[in-house]
């Protein structure tokens, strides 16, 4: 392990298809007022408001319900909401949904008191907050983005063409989240799988870069066999207990900040996808998934030892009499087998991407320079070029 860190999660997780009984005496910390932040109303269609909404009553809370949270948060919905927390003098945000509704959350929970524009201040000058923070609870339905105990939020500034996550400290990190595998039962397959992948990028993320031996690497691997086995049980059957909660465990813990202590990081990935989402709203794993295999070849050969490790320890490759690149370019091709198996979207064309907007996406995309190569402008439109 190179470099030196403080680690913390101050997220407190309960956990199985109980997991909502803890909900009253989480509740039991905070004020009496609680802004309900859910999407489109899927959570009414599958019980899930009524049960949240009956514990809330319960705990004699005065709820304000903040409905509409759309799958790429906008700063639109961002202004409406902190407008809301703070006229409403919210004491708790419970966000219920998926990582769309949690990222939100966070949002808001740091804009409302904020007496800068919060795009501005948050997204475009990456600043951290010094001001009021809502707490924020989560009720997951819906699992990938892992923001159910990280301090990540992303949000889409349509007019600008950008879409931009910024990581907050742990002060801005869920104070609780409730997590039932049963809960994720309901959501429609496309959406499922693009969380599949959205889960595996995280990991891969933090995986490609370094070249150091650490625990993180193993730690790495080890979830990524485990969601390689459990979504192929969950594509054959959503309802299979075992594979959902295996998924949503690996979800949380790909992403809550442990897997990428003592390391560089990547983001390239992420970087271009949320460019790709920028411009076309497309869901979010989707366009990791696009963008992913050319983005690896590409990379490859300045991370060779790692690609071959990625191979043969989570691909189960056989590396004997190969040379180290041939047995690289077969991890890849079996994460694209993978990937095909699940049926995720292999191609930025069906997500909208035209070639006229190529060279936007490149000028919207963050150049990050923690993997194992720096790109040029000029790279990402070939990487988005190889990828339509």
């Amino acid at each position: 392990m190179k470099g030196n860190f403080c680690y913390s999660n101050p997220t407190k997780l309960c956990f199985g298809d109980n997991a909502l009984s803890f909900l009253p005496e989480l509740l039991a910390e905070y004020g009496p007022k609680v802004m309900l932040c859910y999407g489109g109303g899927s959570i009414k269609k599958n019980g899930i408001y009524n049960k949240v909404t009956d514990i809330l009553a319960q705990a004699g809370k005065t709820v304000v319900e903040d409905p509409g949270v759309m799958a790429n948060p906008t700063t639109d919905k961002l202004y409406e909401g902190a407008r809301m927390a703070r006229e409403e003098g919210a004491d708790l945000i419970l966000a219920v949904g998926g990582g769309s509704v949690c990222d939100y959350a966070k949002a808001v929970s740091v804009s409302a008191y904020c007496d800068t524009d919060p795009w501005e201040t948050y997204w475009l000058k990456q600043q951290s907050p010094s001001c009021r923070i809502i707490p924020v609870g989560c009720v997951l339905t819906m699992v990938g983005t892992g923001s159910e105990m990280n301090g990540g939020s992303v949000i889409t500034n349509h007019s600008q063409k950008l879409k931009i996550g910024k990581v907050f400290g742990t002060e801005v990190m869920p104070r609780f989240a409730i997590l039932d595998p049963t809960f994720t039962y309901t959501v429609p397959q496309y959406q499922m799988v693009a969380g599949f992948f959205d889960i595996m990028s995280h990991i891969m993320e933090q995986y490609f870069s370094g070249d150091d031996d650490n625990t993180s690497d193993y730690i790495a691997e080890g979830l990524m066999r485990s969601l390689v086995t459990s979504s192929a049980a969950a594509v054959a059957n959503p309802h299979d207990y075992e594979a959902r909660s295996n998924i949503m465990w690996t979800a949380t813990w790909a992403l809550n900040t442990l897997i990428g202590m003592g390391k560089r990081q990547d983001w390239m990935v992420h970087m271009i996808g949320q460019a790709i989402g920028a411009y076309t709203n497309a869901t979010h794993g989707m366009t990791l998934s696009a963008v992913s295999p050319a983005y690896y070849r590409h990379i490859m050969d300045a991370g060779l030892p790692k690609f071959r490790r990625f191979a043969v320890n989570v691909w189960g490759v056989n590396p004997d009499g190969k040379a180290d690149r041939e047995v690289a370019l077969e991890g890849i091709a079996a994460l694209e087998a993978w990937m095909r198996r699940i049926g995720v979207v292999m191609s930025a064309t069906e997500l909208g991407v035209t070639p006229d907007m190529l060279a936007g996406i490149a000028d919207a995309t963050f150049i990050m320079t923690g993997g194992y190569k720096t790109l040029t402008k000029a790279e990402v439109v070939d990487i988005l070029r190889e990828s339509m």
